[in-house]
């Protein structure tokens, strides 16, 4: 089978609920495509501090993959929370 087969790329929301200490994550949603990933994260920010939608291509057999392209971002992340994306 080609390698070109297994790269798949990923819709990840990524929002945050600011708390005393700052920002803190909330659980990962995954999107089925970039389309219903940035419809979800205009939804989410309406409620929650922060929220980015990311795309990531990649190889999930080898592990290897891009690096992440935000699609949308709302509210301001922190460089110290940024640091801290699990992508």
């Amino acid at each position: 089978m080609p390698a070109a087969e297994t790269v798949k790329t990923y819709y990840v929301v990524q929002s945050f609920t600011k708390e005393h200490a700052g920002l803190r994550m909330d659980a990962p949603i995954q999107a089925n495509s970039e389309s219903s990933a940035r419809k979800t994260a205009e939804r989410l920010s309406q409620r929650k501090a922060a929220v980015v939608a990311i795309a990531r291509t990649g190889n999930p057999t080898t592990g290897e993959f891009e690096e992440p392209t935000v699609l949308a971002q709302y509210g301001r992340l922190d460089d110290e929370d940024d640091m801290g994306l699990p992508f």
